[in-house]
């Protein structure tokens, strides 16, 4: 048995070393992070949760796989929730539910059918970060666990980046 959440998908990147990372920085900045997962379904959050002092810096994860869920709880507009209003508003939503300084969600389309117009792969990435929502859009390729793979991986490689880089930096679109 493993203690991964799903240890079978395929990632470039070791995620426990980033998740390693990231507890190191946050603990030493201070930082309360959480996470907003639909398309990834906690996967971050357990990964998040296996890190060093979890307990001290990691508030938690909100999944809301459910499009009722996303909007009553996370206050996601009408419309897609593969957009990126949608990943903001549950970014913004999931910070003051759980009083956290950096939070990511993620939101998209793993195919191989869609339920919304968009392309498979499509995934929308939201953070907040001392108050200061930002949101990026990936198109990743290959069958739906490589997308999930992928989100994965990038979900928590900008929790890191953002966790090390001064968040006025970040909105001024200097390059960590």
């Amino acid at each position: 048995m493993s203690n991964d959440p799903r240890p079978d998908l395929p990632t470039e990147t070791d995620l426990d070393e980033l998740c390693n990372r990231l507890a190191s920085v946050a603990v030493a900045r201070g930082l309360l992070v959480s996470t907003a997962e639909s398309l990834t379904a906690g996967n971050i959050a357990a990964h998040l949760g296996k890190a060093p002092d979890a307990g001290s810096w990691f508030s938690g994860g909100i999944v809301a796989y459910n499009r009722e869920v996303k909007r009553s709880v996370l206050h996601v507009p009408n419309g897609p929730v593969v957009s990126e209003e949608s990943a903001r508003a549950m970014a913004h939503s999931t910070a003051a539910l759980l009083g956290t300084t950096l939070t990511l969600a993620v939101t998209g389309e793993a195919g191989p059918q869609t339920q919304e117009d968009v392309t498979p792969g499509t995934v929308w990435f939201g953070v907040v970060d001392h108050g200061s929502v930002h949101a990026e859009k990936q198109v990743f390729s290959g069958e739906p666990e490589d997308i999930l793979a992928a989100t994965i991986e990038h979900g928590i490689k900008l929790l890191v980046r953002y966790a090390s880089t001064d968040a006025a930096s970040i909105s001024r679109g200097v390059p960590s």
